[in-house]
């Protein structure tokens, strides 16, 4: 499917849903920066703060694929095609609706998710 007819399918309002990344799935393959047509995902190195909130299953994870994760570091670009929920293997991503995200009281923002 071209990038173009995928546009097509996503919300025509950005930023009404935006990706969360579960920290202690995510392996950094970066199945979501590939097929993202809006270039909402990078994949990057975790801070040492960060690295501190994972599992130790996900501290062991990161170790073995070299400090980096994806970040949803333009989240408000999301049109919530789903594309990304659905192309990443260790299913880690999900969409959630903004309000949720920002109105939460665990902390958790937009692209970050540790649970």
């Amino acid at each position: 499917m071209s990038t173009q007819r995928q546009k097509l399918q996503c919300d025509k309002q950005a930023g009404r849903m935006v990706p969360v990344i579960n920290r202690n799935r995510c392996e950094a393959k970066a199945d979501c920066v590939s097929v993202c047509p809006y270039q909402v995902f990078e994949i990057t190195t975790l801070s040492v703060a960060e690295r501190k909130e994972l599992s130790l299953a996900g501290r062991l994870k990161l170790l073995v694929h070299g400090g980096m994760q994806a970040r949803a570091l333009r989240a408000d670009a999301c049109r919530a095609c789903g594309l990304c929920v659905r192309s990443c293997p260790e299913k880690a991503i999900t969409l959630v609706a903004r309000e949720a995200v920002s109105s939460s009281k665990d902390g958790i923002h937009p692209g970050v998710h540790h649970a």
